[in-house]
């Protein structure tokens, strides 16, 4: 089965001209912001390679350290070393880092520059952290999130009046910001967008699906799914490719698992249980004004946090599962729906392993 890992096998001796930018390279650039590079790649316009920062990484940095913080840093951890020595990645330049983190928000972004070729801003996403997701689901009742607005102030700020050939990309949220950022920046910033990837990143509220903003993007705009989404089916999409896990729950979610086929990423159709999902989702969009949004979606966190469940992987275990639908209380029958075809996602898996 080939993934990843084996595109870059394949391809780590070919530069960018022998083997143009694509897809794949799109997800191992994507997957770069979510490792930590304070004081390391700059926070300005000055650059480092990727080898020389991964290497400084690397060496003050063990697997088991960063595995701390999730499953999207240990899937960029191998990523790093798998391409930090490689002649088709190791030149490409890294500046403008920035990562801004508190109880109530997370943000990461940084440029990555192929010389002569484009500048491929990156923007972070959550991982399996139940903190960071409270921050994903504001984006259902409230626009812009704390997250969004350093989106689109980061893209004004970094790309210069000389820059040109600007890929904005993301992972998870952060496809969602690449979306976002892209929508609302600057005109003249907007003009120098060549193509806008959202990596299973969640969509957008119906008002900005319908703006004049979105439409301005809509041909660079591609949203990448797998067949067992639940985060890229959120909110409100028009569009999107469905392409291959090897996973059936959750952890469909990370790049890591999605399958490549030529040096592009296999293409399938969605599931049903992800159909039936994105079903639920804008059934529950449709029923629930921002304000009763909001007070579900605290209910629901709320409910969580009482079964104990700090990790979004916690929902695997099918006794975690139990415990968060007898805490669901004050809720009306959408929501509690909608929760409960999440938990199915993941039970639906389970049963299938024991067969």
């Amino acid at each position: 089965m080939s993934s990843i890992y084996t595109y870059i096998r394949k391809n780590k001796n070919k530069t960018f001209d022998e083997e143009p930018f694509n897809e794949v390279d799109n997800l191992v650039f994507s997957s770069l912001i979510y490792l930590n590079f304070i004081d390391i790649v700059p926070s300005n316009k000055k650059y480092i390679t990727l080898q020389e920062a991964g290497n400084i990484f690397l060496k003050n940095n063990n697997y088991f350290e960063v595995s701390w913080y999730g499953i999207a840093q240990q899937v960029s951890y191998n990523i790093l070393k798998s391409i930090v020595n490689t002649i088709r990645y190791k030149d490409v330049l890294l500046y403008n880092f920035l990562y801004i983190g508190d109880v109530n928000k997370q943000f990461g972004a940084m440029c990555i520059k192929v010389k002569k070729h484009f500048i491929y801003v990156a923007f972070e996403g959550t991982d399996n952290l139940l903190s960071g997701w409270k921050e994903d689901f504001q984006m259902s009742y409230k626009f812009p999130i704390p997250s969004q607005e350093y989106a689109i102030k980061y893209l004004n700020k970094n790309i210069k009046i000389f820059d040109k050939n600007i890929i904005v990309g993301g992972h998870s949220k952060g496809g969602n910001l690449a979306l976002v950022s892209s929508m609302y920046c600057k005109n003249l910033i907007k003009r120098k967008i060549k193509l806008i990837y959202s990596n299973d990143g969640p969509g957008l509220r119906k008002s900005q699906i319908e703006s004049s903003n979105y439409k301005k993007i809509k041909d660079r705009y591609i949203h990448i799914v797998p067949d067992y989404s639940f985060v890229g089916i959120l909110l409100r999409n028009d569009k999107y490719k469905v392409i291959k896990s090897y996973r059936k729950d959750i952890l469909a979610h990370s790049l890591s698992t999605w399958e490549i086929q030529d040096n592009k990423l296999k293409e399938t159709t969605l599931s049903n249980i992800s159909k039936n999902l994105e079903e639920s989702v804008i059934m529950w969009l449709d029923k629930h004004d921002d304000i009763k949004r909001e007070k579900m979606i605290m209910t629901v966190f709320k409910a969580l946090e009482d079964s104990n469940i700090y990790e979004i992987n916690d929902i695997l275990d099918l006794r975690n599962a139990i415990k968060v639908i007898k805490n669901l209380k004050s809720i009306d029958e959408e929501t509690k729906k909608l929760v409960e075809d999440f938990i199915k996602f993941n039970f639906n898996h389970l049963i299938n392993n024991k067969n």
